[in-house]
């Protein structure tokens, strides 16, 4: 049995799940309480080459803030159920969008990576960011105009790749990985994240 979370990780509510049968055989610990799940918005618009899970909204912002610039590691099990679910049957090879190496060390641990170790998900890295610059403090126009972020890192090996990010604002990085991989040898290139901004 799951003990690991006796409170919310998000409002520290005392979680007050009811044992049974099925809760001893979840893969996944319940990690916050029905009042904070119910503030993050589902994403329901899906494209063919990309699929999200939330929008970005108010509690989202908040998630994002507490846990990649407070360091709140702990925060990447809050959607470790819905991403193992959505790529769980993926036959693609999951390919996450990397940091810099010194974003890396700056900011202690990869937030990307990190989501997908605590959804139990494997996956490869491919891509290596080739600027310390972070799109977040870009406008729309300079997204749109980056040079390419990425190279490839390693050999692409399989045909078809899911790339991996917590959000997708523009598409500028999603589309410059896509192309790189793709221009490396790749068959197809799709793209899943946490958030649609």
């Amino acid at each position: 049995m799951h003990k690991e979370n006796l409170h919310c990780l998000l409002c520290g509510t005392l979680l007050t799940e009811q044992i049974s049968w099925l809760t001893l055989i979840q893969t996944f610990p319940t990690t916050i309480c029905a009042k904070c799940e119910g503030e993050f918005e589902l994403y329901t618009n899906t494209e063919p080459d990309h699929r999200a899970l939330y929008t970005y909204n108010e509690a989202m912002k908040d998630y994002l803030h507490r846990y990649k610039f407070m360091h709140d590691v702990v925060l990447a099990k809050v959607f470790q159920k819905q991403l193992h679910n959505i790529l769980r049957n993926e036959k693609r090879m999951i390919v996450p969008i990397p940091m810099h190496p010194e974003k890396l060390v700056e900011r202690t641990f990869s937030p990307i990576d990190e989501l997908l170790i605590a959804a139990k998900l494997p996956y490869e890295h491919l891509l290596e960011k080739t600027t310390t610059t972070s799109q977040s403090t870009k406008s729309r126009e300079e997204r749109l105009n980056t040079p390419q972020l990425f190279r490839i890192k390693g050999h692409v090996k399989h045909t078809d790749y899911v790339i991996f990010d917590d959000i997708y604002t523009t598409g500028t990085t999603i589309n410059h990985a896509k192309k790189v991989l793709l221009e490396a040898g790749a068959k197809s290139v799709t793209s899943v994240t946490l958030i649609r901004g």
